[in-house]
């Protein structure tokens, strides 16, 4: 539950500062949250969410020195406490997707209303995660259209990993050698688009296979 001294602290990284003062306005009045910081450039966002308390991060995709995606990554990786909220006026499932891979908690569109933007801030900072409804309804066509097919090894290899085996001892299981374990762990993260382990899970559990 919020707690009236001490508001959730928020920061906007958007493109255009005529959005960044409309969500401004919308957020202006509503008790509990707080914009603490406003950019219109990535890296030097990043650079203050290592100098101050930050707990929501509303978060564009279309930058003009970083991509958006990419700076998602980031900030879940060096700053975990830090809740992303994507906000975009893309609505293309594979830009959504990679953004959940990447970390973000949630996703709008930027003809959300003040009451959903709010709501969403709130339930993110609270630990859950938020989908506008239009974005819901993407993601599960993305689920359904473009599920990657894992072949049987693979999923075992899947398995174990999500497990926390180390490749040695999914070899010696599988009685294969390391370095086909880690062939198979190359081949799964190119099938789901992702290039580290932490984000092949993510997906992973995104299409059911976990």
């Amino acid at each position: 539950m919020l707690q009236q001294n001490s508001p959730i602290e928020m920061m906007i990284i958007d493109d255009h500062p005529m959005v960044i003062e409309g969500l401004r306005s919308l957020l202006a009045d509503q008790e509990g949250i707080h914009i603490a910081q406003a950019h219109t450039l990535g890296e030097a966002a990043f650079r203050i969410l290592g100098e101050q308390r930050i707990d929501v991060v509303l978060l564009d995709i279309n930058l003009p020195d970083v991509n958006g995606t990419d700076l998602c990554a980031r900030i879940t990786s060096a700053f975990p406490q830090v809740r992303v909220l994507g906000i975009s006026t893309y609505s293309e499932a594979s830009l959504i997707h990679r953004m959940i891979q990447n970390g973000a908690k949630g996703y709008l569109l930027k003809n959300a209303s003040a009451d959903e933007l709010v709501r969403a801030v709130q339930l993110v900072h609270g630990g859950q995660v938020y989908f506008s409804p239009e974005v819901q309804k993407i993601l599960a066509e993305f689920s359904i259209q473009e599920k990657p097919k894992l072949t049987r090894r693979e999923q075992e290899v899947l398995q174990l990993i999500a497990a926390g085996v180390t490749t040695q001892q999914i070899a010696d299981q599988l009685f294969l050698s390391p370095l086909t374990i880690e062939t198979h762990r190359r081949n799964i993260m190119q099938k789901f688009g992702v290039n580290n382990a932490p984000a092949m899970i993510r997906a992973a559990v995104d299409h059911k296979y976990l």
